[in-house]
């Protein structure tokens, strides 16, 4: 009796906290897929009506939709595969002892922390500026013509920003995996004479393959939203992705109707990805 008074008492003090989290969840949705169906312009809202699935339609046929799709794909696989392999190399330096190693691990985790409109402010004005820019002007001090990074190479200027902001977390978790690493382990490695190499392949990536596998599902999953970086750069018409995209048709064209089918099949996009992201780490994890 006193345990079904008890789990009745939980769920009472749990459903308020519940039920604002769903309605918080459940009315944005609810309402974008109305306005999905609906003829809405916000420069003329009086001029509408039923749409149906026309806004789903012209938003897939959309020229622009294609692009935007590999601009997703390119930009997290990227960042992704940059951050794992930069948390790696970081995370075996920051594991050995030297001086000053708890400033270190600071300064490489504090750009996580950097808002990322103030990041890409930065790298847009003072690294990456083709006139002005600090990769200009080491450009130009060994004869070379300085690069326009936004112009040339968009997505790929767009991933070193963001690669930037997701590497230390990366770093963090990769490297509280390796520390957690037997030290029975490294002893062992060492009495055998193992090389650095075979060290690190045999011993320390079969250990970080879980880790890994955690950082590559979260930040698939927060990179498929990026876009502050998008349009700080100003670069949303040669690097913009869905998200940029329903941005687009929502407010620079007024189409309240195709941008809520866009966000909408976005989520669906999203989802499925992450349906089977999460089976394949789930896998590895298992193993």
């Amino acid at each position: 009796m006193a345990t079904r008074q008890t789990q009745g008492l939980a769920r009472l003090t749990v459903a308020p906290s519940v039920l604002v989290l769903f309605l918080w969840m459940i009315v944005p949705l609810a309402m974008t897929i109305y306005f999905s169906f609906l003829r809405y312009d916000l420069q003329n809202p009086d001029v509408g009506g039923w749409a149906g699935w026309s806004n789903y339609y012209y938003f897939i046929t959309d020229d622009s939709f294609p692009v935007a799709v590999f601009n997703t794909l390119a930009l997290v696989t990227i960042v992704v595969v940059a951050s794992i392999v930069g948390g790696i190399a970081l995370a075996l330096l920051m594991d050995q002892p030297f001086w000053g190693r708890g400033i270190v691990r600071l300064l490489v985790i504090s750009p996580f922390f950097v808002m990322p409109t103030v990041s890409a402010l930065v790298w847009k004005n003072l690294l990456m500026h083709p006139i002005y820019g600090l990769f200009a002007f080491l450009q130009e001090l060994v004869g070379l013509t300085p690069f326009d990074w936004f112009a040339k190479a968009p997505v790929l200027s767009v991933a070193i920003i963001v690669a930037w902001q997701w590497l230390p977390f990366a770093t963090l978790i990769l490297l509280t995996a390796l520390q957690s690493l037997d030290q029975e382990q490294k002893d062992a490695s060492a009495m055998d004479g193992a090389r650095p190499v075979a060290y690190f392949r045999y011993i320390v990536l079969p250990h970080l393959a879980r880790p890994i596998t955690v950082v590559i599902l979260i930040e698939t999953i927060f990179l498929l939203n990026v876009f502050a970086e998008i349009y700080v750069t100003s670069v949303g018409g040669l690097a913009g992705n869905l998200t940029y995209l329903v941005y687009f048709q929502g407010l620079l064209n007024f189409d309240v109707g195709e941008a809520s089918a866009g966000g909408l099949i976005a989520v669906i996009l999203a989802n499925i990805v992450s349906f089977f992201l999460v089976r394949m780490i789930g896998r590895n994890l298992e193993a």
